[in-house]
């Protein structure tokens, strides 16, 4: 599936979805679960989770 396509299903831009690829993007919950509800899947198989990252990124707050 092309990243425009992908885009358009979810109604974000076709960079979004390139960010989100890389890592570089955080989705919104809504952005996530529209995404999981295209590829029939749940949130948590697409994304993943890293407490390390999680505890690193609320000491730079």
């Amino acid at each position: 599936m092309k990243q425009s396509d992908l885009a358009d299903l979810v109604n974000v831009r076709r960079e979004t979805i390139g960010r989100l690829e890389q890592g570089q993007y955080c989705p919104s919950l809504r952005l996530a679960m529209d995404l999981a509800k295209v590829f029939d899947t749940t949130v948590e198989d697409l994304f993943s989770f890293d407490d390390e990252t999680d505890a690193s990124d609320s000491q730079r707050d």
